[in-house]
């Protein structure tokens, strides 16, 4: 315990004697388990004594402190056989106990020759000190259980991150198999199936998209981070109108307003900045008023690139900004959700391997998410 030593010191200091220590005292047992020792008296941390020959039996027994000035002018302690065989003349062993009550041990100190230590001064500082220890008992026993409660729950997050990645990994082969079925019904040409067909290809991309969500939170979260394919993509004003489009299709009773350089290049990962964007957008028409458009705004400079997504709407609460990248976080909503709430997180995760950053700004009557990233690496 690291306030020991010290405390150790300033005992020796206080009484005069050669040799301090703090010792775990049970029914059968006594191990040193802080020393100072500057008598040789040759113990060290760790080392034993037998218990009957120690007055930290009587302590332990007692739960009370025995304080000796002169064991030789002692009325009690001068025929008894621990001084005589621990060579001591002053001596004291003051009790210590664990949070719950329990006796641990002693803080104990011994010299060969006589000290003042029974005047009301000293008595009540050594006790003192006892006390500071059994604190620091305490606080150790509560770091030591933080500490493993915090290694427990660390391990059952990673054990559940990996249950995650590979339930993900397992369900693309059984999905892959139905998707096949259903394009293989198709081409059968089944009178009356095209709806049913449509409604599973449907469901099947929407499983595939959930297990890409699930996929891409736990790179995230288990350090490995969003995986990017980067290159030179000249066409980016293309690949976002392809989003924009394929939204707009989904959602026909919204608006989508754009404002996209023409010819925008990029070193990115295309397929990840579609998907960026798409999470985006999908969020701001779900949280916007649906009566205005939700407006997308890119523009590059010498070495950044910032693409903006701003729906109308009220205010977001300043306790819900501080959630809103959080996995697993969606915040009241009166319309239908799907998903399982990791858009937002996932898409701070592909700004941060771009090397960039996804910011929130949120006034009375609109919120705008901003990506600002290097144009180039």
């Amino acid at each position: 315990m690291a306030a020991v030593p010290t405390i150790l010191n300033a005992v020796s200091e206080l009484t005069g004697l050669g040799f301090v220590c703090v010792a775990r005292v049970t029914d059968t047992t006594w191990h040193s388990c802080a020393v100072l020792d500057k008598l040789n008296f040759g113990l060290g941390i760790g080392d034993s004594l037998d218990v009957t020959t120690t007055l930290c039996e009587e302590v332990r027994d007692t739960r009370s402190a025995i304080i000796i000035d002169s064991v030789k002018d002692h009325a009690v302690y001068a025929g008894h056989h621990t001084p005589r065989i621990y060579g001591f003349q002053s001596y004291f062993s003051i009790p210590l106990f664990r949070p719950d009550g329990a006796y641990f041990g002693t803080l104990c100190g011994l010299d060969p020759a006589p000290a003042d230590l029974t005047r009301s001064a000293t008595r009540n500082t050594l006790t003192l000190f006892a006390e500071l220890i059994s604190r620091q008992l305490q606080n150790e026993e509560a770091w030591h259980q933080t500490r493993n409660a915090l290694a427990s729950e660390r391990e059952t997050a990673e054990l559940r991150e990996q249950f995650i990645a590979v339930l993900g990994h397992d369900v693309r082969t059984p999905l892959g198999s139905i998707l096949s079925g259903v394009e293989l019904l198709r081409t059968m040409g089944i009178p009356k199936a095209g709806p049913v067909l449509d409604l599973m290809g449907r469901s099947i991309s929407r499983i595939s998209s959930l297990v890409d969500d699930l996929m891409d939170f736990t790179r995230g979260r288990m350090g490995g981070g969003i995986s990017l394919n980067l290159q030179q993509t000249a066409d980016m004003d293309a690949v976002f109108q392809h989003v924009i489009d394929e939204l707009l299709t989904q959602h026909p009773d919204q608006a989508i307003v754009s404002s996209i350089p023409g010819g925008l290049s990029l070193v990115c990962d295309p397929a990840r900045m579609a998907q960026l964007l798409s999470n985006l957008l999908k969020n701001a028409l779900l949280h916007g008023d649906g009566k205005s458009p939700v407006r997308v705004h890119a523009a590059i400079g010498a070495d950044r690139f910032e693409l903006s997504v701003t729906n109308s709407g009220e205010r977001i609460p300043d306790d819900v900004m501080g959630q809103l990248f959080k996995p697993f976080w969606r915040a009241k909503s009166s319309r239908p959700r799907e998903g399982l709430g990791l858009g937002l997180f996932i898409a701070s995760q592909i700004a941060a391997s771009h090397g960039g950053t996804l910011a929130a700004q949120t006034s009375d009557g609109s919120t705008t998410f901003t990506l600002s990233m290097p144009a180039s690496k």
